[in-house]
């Protein structure tokens, strides 16, 4: 009969995941991992295919919940209430979970990265309440544009770089108006 098993991949995610937000990718190893799920680092490779396989993993359930975010945003018949509404789910979702937001963008190699099929759910979101905004033709380049913006802020205001002083909040709400002003369709 064979042994019992004493963790499970989601557990190990899981308990990936927790690590990653408290500590950072730096403390992201198979032995805290294995430490925290109550077995031997060795264990681990029987559910998962190693560090990276683990951090490709942790991406990709970070991704989702992302686009889970994204996709329960406020819906509103004008569309830019609707991408507003993704924009502030976006920072929302940053600054409650600032190393796993952190994850989505480090320079990873290729194999660590997220999956294609998950990229493109969460890619097909934001491009898709870009293209409604900026008309289909413009809608991946406003896309990346309303990406851009948002992480440049996000990690700004996670650094404690806005250092003058004045309403953070209110400077955020001033530049998502003035980038949906840019990329809306004239008319």
């Amino acid at each position: 009969m064979p042994t019992p098993a004493k963790t499970s991949t989601d557990e190990i995610v899981a308990a990936g995941r927790g690590l990653l937000e408290r500590e950072g990718l730096d403390a992201l190893t198979l032995k805290a991992v294995a430490e925290i799920v109550g077995v031997r680092a060795p264990s681990l490779y029987k559910r998962i295919g190693g560090r990276g396989d683990l951090v490709r993993r942790i991406v990709n359930v970070v991704s989702d919940e992302l686009a889970a975010q994204l996709a329960a945003a406020p819906a509103s018949a004008d569309a830019r209430d609707s991408l507003r509404g993704m924009v502030l789910a976006a920072r929302a979702f940053a600054l409650a979970h600032p190393h796993a937001y952190g994850l989505l963008f480090a320079p990873l190699p290729e194999d660590w990265g997220i999956d294609p099929d998950v990229n493109a759910r969460i890619s097909g979101i934001v491009i898709g309440a870009a293209g409604r905004v900026a008309g289909e033709d413009d809608a991946l380049t406003a896309a990346r544009l309303v990406v851009a913006w948002i992480h440049g802020f996000v990690t700004m205001e996670l650094a404690g770089a806005f250092r003058l002083g004045g309403d953070v909040d209110g400077s955020f709400d001033y530049g998502i108006d003035a980038l949906l002003r840019g990329i809306a369709q004239p008319g």
